[in-house]
């Protein structure tokens, strides 16, 4: 599985949006978004949940620990 500077990294690319773009939506530099991207930083619990909540993806999926990138599950699926 990607992890996810890489999976953060796709995501961005396949939405065509550069690092300003995205750095501006979750509000911190560009500086920290290409260390988001790189894994020198982690962000915070809010800023991956903009993200996730902006690529329509699930938190695990977008933090590696899922291969199914749909931000919803069922009640009681695993």
């Amino acid at each position: 599985m990607a992890d996810f500077g890489e999976r953060l990294r796709e995501l961005r690319k396949s939405r065509n949006v550069s690092q300003k773009e995205l750095s501006s939506l979750i509000r911190v530099s560009e500086r920290a978004l290409r260390y988001y991207e790189t894994m020198n930083r982690q962000p915070t619990i809010e800023q991956l949940i903009t993200l996730a909540d902006f690529f329509n993806v699930s938190l695990d999926y977008l933090v590696g620990r899922s291969d199914d990138h749909s931000p919803f599950r069922e009640n009681g699926a695993s």
